[in-house]
């Protein structure tokens, strides 16, 4: 097999802010699978500075990771090709979930079958993804929500993390009314804070919040989930399949990212992992390349929830993915084997 990859920067179709900071521009490194038929399979990383990783370092350990699969060269040897980046490579999982991914795009187009039904799943019913509303001001916060509404996505992921959160969330319910409302605080709250703005949160029928405290705080989010009135979910305290025992008894949820799992077989482990311990899941994702988010949205049949949104913030993304016909992933309609992602 060869592999090979490229760095490619996406512009955003409006800047993007949470508690953390803003962004107008993604930097994705693609990466590419192919065999010896010509069969090729692709995968994106989207790496995150929050969790030790950038474009850069993920350049940087492409070259081992991709010698690696030339070396198994066999895309059907799944296990045998992440336990040897993980001897070569041992953190930078976005660098790892792009190479997991292109090689199970080109496993099941091998196979010519959709990555779901290589997998085995059932996909007869389809899942709704939320789509994300970014801290800005009201006014805009308000357009970016009716735009969303008018998109058909009935399922709002609003930011929060400011000085001035429940005015951004009335402008946003106020302006989808019926919408289902998440809340996602990016750690940006002390446990007590939290508590107290749970409590108006739930007056505004808001779902569930998701990582209200520091995911260093783990006694803090414990404190938060034994008192509050809504639904909690773990995100930055929730790395790998390995992290789920430590928040099982301190959130309702666990969020996977394949940029922090470090790819669709760690995912399918903390989802499994997630059941045993009585958590629901969710799969989200970073402002990313339909090229990696594809993929993602095959694991819709085993998940209660999804935020994986990541391409539609994006002015233009070089890949098409999974159909997402008003809000929700229909992996039926992928009419192509892999993942479904191809570049445009």
């Amino acid at each position: 097999m060869k592999a090979t990859f490229e760095r490619r920067e996406f512009p955003l179709e409006d800047p993007f802010t949470i508690a953390r900071g803003t962004q107008d521009t993604a930097a994705n490194v693609v990466v590419r699978v192919e065999d010896d038929e010509g069969n090729a399979g692709v995968g994106g990383a989207a790496p995150s500075a929050h969790y030790g990783e950038t474009a850069g370092t993920v350049e940087a350990v492409l070259p081992e990771l991709l010698a690696v699969v030339e070396r198994v060269d066999d895309p059907h040897a799944l296990a045998r090709i992440e336990e040897g980046m993980r001897e070569v490579v041992e953190d930078n999982p976005a660098a790892r979930a792009a190479v997991s991914v292109a090689c199970h795009d080109l496993a099941a187009k091998r196979v010519d079958l959709p990555l779901y039904q290589y997998w085995g799943l059932d996909a007869t019913s389809t899942l709704a993804t939320s789509y994300t509303i970014g801290i800005d001001d009201e006014e805009t916060m308000r357009r970016k929500t009716a735009d969303a509404v008018d998109a058909g996505y009935g399922t709002l992921k609003v930011k929060l993390g400011t000085g001035r959160d429940e005015q951004l969330l009335s402008a946003v319910r106020e302006t989808a009314p019926d919408a289902t409302i998440r809340v996602d605080a990016n750690e940006a709250w002390t446990p007590k804070e939290a508590l107290r703005n749970i409590e108006w949160l739930a007056d505004y029928g808001v779902e569930f919040v998701e990582q209200p405290v520091p995911a260093a705080n783990r006694e803090g989010l414990k404190y938060v989930y034994e008192r509050s009135p809504l639904p909690i979910a773990a995100d930055e305290s929730c790395l790998v399949a390995s992290d789920v025992p430590d928040v099982a008894d301190r959130c309702d949820v666990a969020n996977l990212k394949l940029m922090k799992t470090g790819g669709l077989r760690e995912a399918k482990r903390l989802i499994h992992t997630a059941r045993a311990h009585g958590l629901e899941v969710m799969c989200g994702c970073m402002i990313e390349s339909n090229a990696s988010i594809a993929a993602a949205c095959h694991l819709a049949p085993l998940l209660d929830y999804a935020d994986l949104d990541g391409s539609l913030l994006l002015a233009d993304d070089d890949f098409e993915g999974v159909p997402l016909p008003a809000g929700h992933v229909d992996l039926q309609a992928v009419d192509r084997p892999g993942t479904g992602a191809r570049e445009v």
